[in-house]
């Protein structure tokens, strides 16, 4: 057995780097993400996978289903609006334009009336203006944008008279009529005369009677007319007396007032005759007799070139009992005029409402 040498084994010391090397960091330890237990409850069972496919193609389902139904209903519609090939009468779109159409027409026509028939006529006959329901005019002449452009600036388009006694309508220019009114007023210009239209109250748009019956009324152009072939232009100007044209009719049946014939039929001539003259518009007599309970006659005379005038007869509630026929320019002719009881009465130019005068039946 060895002696001990005396000295304590040399104490080791660990190591040491030099100042200027930094010591190694070691990376700080991480946990591992893990669910919480609860999220393990539930495993994708057999019967869990079932349901799973059958909720996936229930939805499949009710979306195709949705895509069915929105298909189904834009072909259903598409055929309400546009109607069924082959079945007339069965779309919407058309009836639709067609009560428009009719509703344009009605109120045009009143338009008319109130604006229009003192120089063109009731029917568009002529007298002041230009005859308008002459079928040649209507087919080539009075087209949509030609009314257009003369109720837009007026007779002076017509001729390039700019004293023409044709107005500017359209208000944007001056006129009265805006541009929906414009168009109801080429809608009844152009109207044809195989439609019946019933005349409406302006205010309440309520059906106009007279008698019991509703009064209607038809356009003026023919649909089936053609021109022949050895046809003039119609001129763009006209400045000459208008003779009253056969064609066409927008006078409302039905109606109680006389349908300008100079007396009614079977009317007795001779007896009394009266005598007026018109000359300046303006009516030359003011106030006329005539004897009760007995037909008598006035003889007119029209001294107004180019100027149409009448002469009508109406009772104090405005009732029109008597219409004679229109005069265009300088003529004369004589009215019978049947017996009317004792009153006052007042006769006056259907053309000129500033043409008045009184007659005394005594």
């Amino acid at each position: 057995m060895s002696e001990p040498t005396g000295r304590d084994p040399e104490q080791r010391l660990p190591a040491t780097r030099p100042p200027s090397e930094p010591a190694p960091v070691e990376p700080a330890s991480v946990e591992r993400f893990s669910a919480p237990p609860s999220a393990h409850q539930l495993a994708l069972t057999p019967e869990r996978g079932a349901q799973i496919v059958r909720q996936s193609g229930n939805a499949r389902w009710v979306g195709f289903l949705a895509v069915l139904v929105v298909v189904l209903f834009t072909i259903l519609y598409w055929f309400y609006e546009l109607g069924i090939p082959g079945v007339p009468d069965s779309s919407r779109l058309a009836k639709e334009t067609e009560a428009q159409s009719v509703t344009s027409v009605q109120r045009g026509y009143n338009l008319y009336e109130a604006n229009c028939s003192r120089c063109h006529g009731a029917n568009g006959e002529g007298g002041i203006g230009p005859i308008l329901n002459d079928q040649m005019k209507l087919a080539t002449h009075l087209t949509p944008q030609y009314i257009n452009n003369v109720l837009t600036v007026g007779g002076r388009y017509v001729c390039g008279n700019p004293l023409s006694l044709m107005p500017v309508w359209a208000d944007t220019n001056g006129g009265p009529l805006n541009y929906i009114q414009i168009k109801d007023l080429i809608a009844f210009l152009r109207a044809t005369s195989d439609k019946t239209y019933e005349v409406r109250d302006p205010g309440t748009n309520e059906p106009v009677e007279s008698g019991g019956k509703v009064l209607t009324f038809r356009g003026w152009r023919d649909p089936n007319f053609e021109p022949p072939p050895s046809a003039t232009p119609v001129p763009a100007c006209w400045s000459n007396p208008a003779t009253a044209a056969p064609s066409g009719s927008a006078a409302p049946s039905g109606s109680a007032a006389p349908s300008g014939s100079t007396a009614p039929s079977g009317a007795p001539s001779g007896g009394t005759v009266l005598e007026e003259v018109a000359s300046g518009v303006q009516f030359q007599t003011t106030s006329l007799e005539a004897p009760a309970d007995k037909p008598f006659q006035i003889k007119f005379d029209n001294q107004d070139a180019g100027i149409p005038h009448n002469i009508e007869i109406a009772d104090a509630s405005g009732k029109l009992l008597f219409e004679g026929n229109t005069i265009n320019g300088v003529n004369t002719t004589t009215y019978d005029v049947p017996a009317l009881a004792a009153g006052t009465y007042k006769f006056m130019c259907k053309w000129h409402p500033n043409m008045v005068g009184d007659l005394t039946v005594k």
